[in-house]
């Protein structure tokens, strides 16, 4: 169907009042939608936003409510947060109620092209690398998704295209989202909390390719099994990245295209650990397939450092470098940053996401030390020490765990935080987590520790 600005649902039931679904409620109600809302645990904040929206908020429902709810939807938009196993999903899926993320209400409404990328780790970083070198080479954009800024806002915007951070909540329930280019980095067990099983996962990752046409592009990573797999079955055109085997891959000291030109050195990175290698190839395969020039895109690469949270340094002394991973909330994550140093001090930990630590088991050797925290420190704990050979600590909050890794440290190491569950058991959220070592760690050097 052709998009319609101004088209609306009849009937749609909105489920989790958060970020996203504010926004969906809010654009919604724009076009004249008559929503109605429910919230299962709405905190005084929730019932202030449905206020101000002006829409009732139908709380904490039974599961009967709930399905006479949906019976009388045309459409469920379940926000980010709300499960799988919710009963208004289990009950539009089993009686054929259409159920839309926010991104395919955006499809509905808008045609600007869209770069979409997903991945288990790595997606901010190449979203916002992404943007920047469309930005660089003089576009509009706008990065929508995973973020601030839900895409049917961004479509307010005068951008000529959008950048979209796509996590597998959003991709999961779509009919005609449609990126021009949609690229996918990894594949590690991840939100399993919320997906039912791995293969849920990695259906709903797939829905990022699933309604592409012949003229679109999927990229996809050479180097993973399951994406390589999924990639095979993308409708449009495809190409590949991956360090050694992609298209887009490294050659000796250089990256290069899939015409064999080099466009950037690796020594000209301020970031090349191994996945910042790749990171770097999907954003250069991404922007280069929406027009951006090598040239451009190289220039953008050698001047990133980096982000906030994601193997960030934040401190050295005494020839021991502080490295702030907050940002990595799964143990395939904590693998790949740990796996670009020599020797390393983990500080490891945090609300398990019913996910499995064992892969953590990899990196005895190349890890001496271990403090282990937060909600799942017993399991990192028992794990290292099963490996055997490695010095393990346990700490009841992070002001603990940074003494202990400053006592466990030796002179060329690397600590790094890099917890491998989500933050909730200490912190609001994993930006306040790296935002507290950083503080901890700048008083610690101070102190001439």
């Amino acid at each position: 169907m052709a998009a319609d600005p101004t088209w609306a649902p009849s009937r749609p039931l909105v489920v989790g009042l958060g970020l996203a679904n504010e926004a969906v409620v809010r654009q919604l109600l724009r076009r004249g939608a008559p929503v109605t809302v429910v919230d299962d645990r709405p905190t005084p904040a929730v019932r202030a936003m449905a206020a101000g929206l002006g829409v009732d908020l139908i709380e904490s429902p039974g599961d009967n409510a709930v399905a006479r709810l949906v019976d009388q939807a045309d459409v469920v938009l379940p926000g980010p947060g709300v499960p799988f196993r919710h009963a208004a999903i289990r009950h539009a899926s089993a009686g054929g109620v259409p159920l839309w993320s926010e991104l395919e209400l955006a499809a509905r409404w808008d045609d600007r092209p869209i770069a979409a990328v997903t991945g288990t780790n790595g997606k901010t970083t190449v979203t916002l690398l992404v943007t920047s070198m469309l930005e660089a080479a003089g576009r509009r954009v706008a990065v929508a998704g995973n973020n601030d800024l839900p895409l049917v806002d961004a479509l307010d915007t005068d951008a000529e295209m959008f950048v979209v951070e796509a996590s597998s909540f959003r991709l999961q329930f779509l009919e005609t989202f449609r990126p021009v280019v949609a690229t996918w980095l990894n594949l590690a067990d991840d939100h399993l909390d919320w997906h039912p099983d791995l293969a849920h996962y990695v259906a709903a990752k797939a829905n990022i390719w699933a309604f592409q046409g012949s003229a679109d592009l999927a990229i996809g990573n050479a180097d993973d099994e399951v994406v390589s797999r999924e990639l095979a079955k993308a409708p449009g055109r495809r190409t590949t990245f991956g360090r050694d085997t992609g298209d887009w891959r490294v050659s000796g000291p250089d990256l290069v295209a899939p015409d064999g030109r080099a466009f950037v050195a690796v020594d000209d990175l301020p970031r090349r650990l191994p996945h910042d290698l790749a990171n770097a190839l999907a954003a250069t395969a991404t922007a280069t397939a929406v027009g951006v020039e090598l040239d451009v895109c190289a220039s953008v690469l050698a001047a990133f450092t980096g982000f906030p949270h994601r193997v960030q340094l934040v401190g050295e002394a005494r020839g021991v470098r502080w490295y702030d991973d907050s940002k990595a909330t799964t143990p395939a994550s904590v693998v790949a940053a740990a796996s670009g140093f020599e020797s390393v001090v983990l500080i490891a930990g945090g609300r398990n996401k019913g996910l499995d630590f064992s892969p953590l088991a990899a990196l005895a050797g190349r890890v001496h030390a271990v403090v282990a925290i937060g909600d799942s420190a017993e399991e990192i704990a028992g794990l290292f020490t099963a490996c055997g050979e490695v010095d393990v600590h346990t700490a009841g909050s992070m002001e603990e765990a940074v003494r202990a890794a400053a006592t466990a440290a030796r002179p060329g190491d690397a600590v790094l935080l890099s917890p491998g569950g989500a933050s909730y058991d200490w912190y609001r959220n994993y930006g306040e987590r790296g935002d507290d070592f950083a503080r901890l760690v700048d008083e610690l050097i101070e102190r001439g520790r």
